[in-house]
């Protein structure tokens, strides 16, 4: 049998439903299920900021650790109990796709309460899928930080400044930019129907970014490059800066400059070497193309060659 869950002192009581004027100064009890890289950082940031973190979920022995690193004074406890030790504030840190099958299910266990504030972290969702936390008479908010997480204490240094997609009824957005407030970041509102757009765009420069830097890393091992961070980290580095600051005119390269040449040679030899390569090239290629002759660093006259080569009216050599 699990000890009893220990709680902190008591805060002054306060009504059973707490207006976001109320709490503006207070101090919340707070829950976190999903101890995750994100929700244990959040919860740590929440305890940082003076919250009271009384509990959280964990169940794999990777998320029992980020709790006693980030957490060590939460209490870990099935996901029910800690939705009920958070009075104030539960945070629910899961994947996407379990959001929702996580929400009902809280809500059909009677574990969440009236005027308690249930927030998700999730970038996809917005207020729909907490539906039922707000028919048991919670108060539902989306709230994700738009960073990559690693789950260790480094996170923490890397909140500050940052933004926080958010979604809130109206009458909770004064405690939903609070909350951000006390996290260091900066509330980005968004409407309940822009969300899958938002993360798409998240998703496309994050994640891809990542899959991009990879596959480049690639190329060049298989270009006897025995240490390609190195020739890639001042040169991406400084695209990206270029790229946040200058927007398209930070486009260089055979693209940008039509060399059709160029591309067709690129093709060739990523064909015979690494063909799987020769998709996302493309694709990124035509995008680029697309958005060179746009912002008028491409004429269309140049643009011709290359888009032929790139729309495969000169198809990439195999070698044999």
């Amino acid at each position: 049998m699990s000890a009893p869950l220990r709680t902190h002192p008591a805060a002054p009581r306060r009504p059973a439903t707490v207006t976001s004027s109320q709490v503006a100064t207070a101090v919340l009890t707070v829950g976190v299920i999903g101890a995750g890289r994100v929700g244990a950082t959040l919860g740590a940031a929440l305890a940082a900021a003076g919250h009271r973190v009384i509990a959280a979920t964990g169940r794999s022995g990777a998320s029992r650790a980020r709790l006693a690193l980030l957490l060590p004074t939460a209490a870990r406890r099935p996901a029910t109990t800690v939705a009920r030790a958070a009075t104030d504030l539960l945070v629910i840190s899961v994947p996407d796709d379990a959001l929702a099958g996580v929400v009902a299910g809280l809500a059909a266990d009677g574990a969440l309460r009236p005027g308690q504030v249930v927030a998700h972290t999730s970038g996809a969702h917005g207020l729909a899928v907490l539906a039922p936390a707000a028919a048991a008479g919670a108060r539902p908010l989306a709230l994700h930080p738009a960073m990559t997480f690693t789950g260790t204490p480094d996170d923490l240094g890397r909140l500050p400044g940052i933004s926080y997609g958010v979604t809130a009824a109206a009458e909770l957005r004064p405690l939903a930019a609070r909350l951000v407030a006390d996290l260091g970041g900066v509330p980005e509102w968004i409407a309940e129907a822009d969300r899958p757009l938002y993360h798409a765009a998240l998703a496309h420069g994050a994640n891809h970014l990542v899959t991009l830097v990879n596959e480049a890393a690639d190329r060049l091992r298989d270009a006897g490059v025995g240490q390609p961070e190195k020739v890639l980290a001042p040169l991406l580095r400084a695209a990206l800066e270029n790229a946040l600051s200058l927007g398209d005119d930070a486009l260089t390269g055979p693209v940008s400059r039509g060399d059709a040449g160029t591309v067709r040679r690129h093709l060739d030899r990523l064909a015979a070497t690494a063909p799987e390569s020769v998709g996302p090239y493309l694709a990124l290629a035509r995008r680029t193309a697309d958005r060179a002759v746009a912002a008028g660093r491409l004429r269309p006259a140049d643009a011709a060659p290359l888009l032929g080569v790139l729309g495969g009216e000169q198809q990439p050599r195999v070698a044999a």
